[in-house]
């Protein structure tokens, strides 16, 4: 009965989801999904610009929109708070400095947003998702199993977005609160776009993905959806890779 649930038009039917940094790209695809199942969504982004473009966002058009630094603990918790309810969170702000990541003080920007913006709002949530039987789901990548030459803050930051999800697991499920990750492939955003308009770059990706093509948001909060729903109640600590079998080739 639960697995004919995961596919229920309104699955979500008044849950109050909250998307850290989902005004754009894969989280703007996740908040979209949640929406059309019926949820009540929040989505937050960094500046001002993230805000006023999620506001022109046909596909966002429902979502209450917030500004939100995930470095700042205090507005990670006030943020939080001001919600009536929450029944999932899920962690999407991150950034990339491909290159500049071998300064230390890049580093350190990449981890403090990627990783301790991702605890700093699991904590904040945690006392709202006990209370409403909640989950997380938190965003790893493929670069939390190998390493990227160019992007070690990022790399760093998504090995512990893992590993922090895994202990999250053990340490909240005492409070029946699931947490899990998934873990993106090659996504077509506009993150990525260089590397789609580069036939070289895109020819040797697809070349080692078996499914030939590049992944979509959509196709990212379909794993979130599963993580998310009644169909994965007995699933903690996973990390999920949405990668068109990139990581096994």
């Amino acid at each position: 009965m639960t697995q004919a649930r995961t596919y229920d038009a309104q699955l979500f039917a008044g849950r109050q989801v909250l998307v850290a940094g989902g005004t754009s790209g894969i989280g703007a695809g996740i908040a979209a999904a949640f929406l059309r199942q019926g949820a009540r969504v929040q989505v937050t982004g960094a500046t001002a610009a993230d805000v006023d473009a999620a506001g022109q966002d046909a596909e966002l058009k429902g979502a209450e929109v917030r500004r939100l630094d995930v470095r700042d603990d205090a507005a990670v918790r006030a943020c939080v708070q001001a919600l009536p309810t929450l029944d999932v969170l899920v962690n999407c702000a991150g950034i990339l400095r491909r290159g500049d990541e071998l300064d230390p003080d890049v580093f350190a920007q990449v981890v403090d947003i990627n990783l301790n913006g991702s605890m700093r709002t699991c904590a904040a949530a945690r006392d709202m998702l006990r209370a409403s039987g909640g989950c997380i789901v938190n965003t790893a990548s493929m670069l939390s199993f190998f390493g990227g030459g160019l992007v070690p803050g990022y790399s760093a930051s998504k090995g512990g977005v893992a590993q922090m999800t895994k202990s999250l697991a053990i340490a909240y499920a005492a409070d029946g609160i699931r947490v899990n990750a998934i873990a993106p492939g090659w996504i077509a955003t506009r993150l990525t776009g260089a590397l789609q308009a580069d036939p070289a770059r895109s020819d040797a990706i697809l070349a080692r993905t078996p499914l030939k093509r590049w992944g979509t948001p959509e196709d990212v909060a379909g794993a979130v959806l599963f993580l998310a729903s009644p169909a994965a109640a007995f699933v903690t600590g996973v990390i999920l890779p949405v990668d068109g079998g990139y990581l096994v080739s």
